[in-house]
């Protein structure tokens, strides 16, 4: 008997481990992924501000887009000038992983 509790418990402490190592790698693709769908809003955002892409549809509409079509949420958008700086939030288990971005010209220029 002494053994087979002893292998009980450890297939439950070898399952919990697996099922927390899981957790958090899904929490890592989804921080990973909301930075990815920021970055990407926020260079569609500024390329529409700029005119360097035509697009019917304002820049920070374009941001929501872009971001959307990545797996994440637009929740702030702003432009000023050419430069456009972007939140989005994608969600996971229940939790957000938040991601801000800015695009433009380099400062200075």
């Amino acid at each position: 008997m002494a053994g087979s509790a002893t292998g009980a418990g450890v297939l439950v402490i070898a399952a919990a481990l697996s099922m927390g190592l899981a957790a958090v790698g899904g929490a890592s693709v989804t921080a990973q992924r909301a930075a990815g769908a920021a970055d990407a809003a926020a260079l569609a955002a500024a390329d529409a501000a700029s005119g360097a892409i035509a697009a019917e549809e304002a820049p920070c509409e374009l941001a929501g887009r872009v971001a959307s079509a990545a797996g994440a949420r637009l929740i702030a958008c702003s432009i000023e000038g050419f430069v456009a700086t972007v939140q989005v939030e994608a969600a996971y288990a229940g939790l957000a992983a938040v991601s801000r971005a800015r695009a433009g010209p380099p400062e200075g220029r």
